[in-house]
């Protein structure tokens, strides 16, 4: 993908995001942001039985273009995704899922999204006594 379809693709997200909104009977309802530049995003997470995969993934936010592409790209991405995936994520990975080139910039953005979510997959294994 070249830089101008990349950056029409974050627009796409952006404009017409997937996966937004609460998602009833969610597990895990889990918030983050960016204070000094207000970027927000609220995670809503559905666990398997088993616990080990995300059987639903939301989301609610607001701020920039970069922040909440990622979050929709994300949960689009992770939709049943086993939790060691969403482990194994890292920002790199994050980045390049948006386009490195055009996001750059602005990594606090782009890795919002993920790493709310790391930190609600932190707390709903603490609820259940794991480590």
């Amino acid at each position: 993908m070249d830089r101008q379809e990349i950056i029409e693709r974050l627009f796409d997200y952006y404009e017409r995001p997937r996966h937004h909104g609460p998602l009833e009977g969610a597990d895990v309802v889990h918030s983050g942001g960016i204070p000094d530049c207000g970027d927000t995003v609220m995670l809503y997470l559905k666990i398997d039985a088993a616990g080990e995969r995300l059987s639903g993934l939301s989301f609610e936010g607001r701020g920039c273009t970069i922040s909440q592409a990622a979050a929709s790209l994300l949960c689009e991405q992770l939709q049943g995704a086993s939790l060691a995936t969403v482990d194994a994520m890292d920002d790199q990975a994050i980045l390049d899922l948006l386009g490195r080139e055009v996001v750059r910039a602005r990594p606090r953005c782009a890795t919002l999204a993920l790493n709310t979510l790391k930190s609600a997959l932190m707390r709903y294994r603490a609820g259940r006594g794991e480590p």
